[in-house]
């Protein structure tokens, strides 16, 4: 399992130049970082204490969460290496993700390192999408997406793709419905789940991309929260 780790950890130092520059991600672009700090503010409490960006790669929602309390007292952050697993001491009123769940050999077992850390009134915040669709339209809109940045000769949102064995010791890899993860969240613990799609943040993602592309890569994004 170390193995499956590391290579998770080297693909994704790998892939950071090219990650704030992809749709979806992006602070460089201001409407999408509008986009994400309006879900924020809507999921996160008011004046909240300590947050956990669990996973938080180049830090891009860890700034944004931040300056929520930066205003007066600047900004609060401090960064912990480590396997997503093994979170720092908390208690933390809020556990956040984007994107990193998918990418976890044992997703339960992390929620529920997640969830030891969380304060008693704690909140798991979720913030995840379906890069798989399921239905013929999603399949064919993501080929012909494929198709024509490749015709392009432009780059994919990443650096490379997830070797195939690695893939397959992820159990949230692939998914075509939002269900593998409510799942995991309930076996981990978690309680009152509840889930809205984040349409904003597709239409700003979508913004980001000439046409037709930004309209045959927009993939269905969601924010999932629960309770300690």
């Amino acid at each position: 399992m170390s193995d499956v780790h590391e290579r998770i950890r080297d693909w994704w130092d790998a892939d950071a130049e090219h990650y704030d520059r992809s749709p979806g991600h992006a602070l460089s672009d201001p409407v999408e970082a509008a986009a994400w700090r309006a879900a924020l503010r809507e999921v996160l409490p008011e004046a909240p204490g300590r947050i956990l960006d669990a996973g938080a790669g180049t830090g891009a929602l860890s700034l944004l969460a931040a300056e929520r309390k930066a205003k007066e007292r600047g900004l609060e952050l401090e960064i912990v290496i480590g396997p997503v697993n093994e979170p720092p001491a908390g208690p933390f009123e809020v556990v956040i993700e984007r994107h990193v769940i998918w990418t976890v050999p044992d997703p339960v077992g992390a929620l529920r390192a997640w969830r030891e850390v969380a304060a008693e009134r704690g909140r798991l915040v979720l913030f995840e999408g379906i890069w798989a669709p399921a239905d013929p339209l999603g399949r064919a809109k993501a080929f012909a997406g494929e198709r024509l940045r490749s015709l392009r000769g432009e780059a994919d949102h990443h650096h490379s793709s997830y070797p195939g064995d690695v893939l397959a010791q992820l159990p949230l890899a692939e998914m075509t419905s939002p269900l593998p993860i409510v799942e995991a969240v309930r076996e981990a613990g978690w309680r009152g789940l509840r889930i809205k799609r984040l349409r904003d943040v597709e239409w700003a993602a979508r913004l980001h991309e000439p046409w037709p592309l930004g309209w045959l890569e927009q993939r269905q994004r969601y924010v999932l929260i629960a309770d300690a």
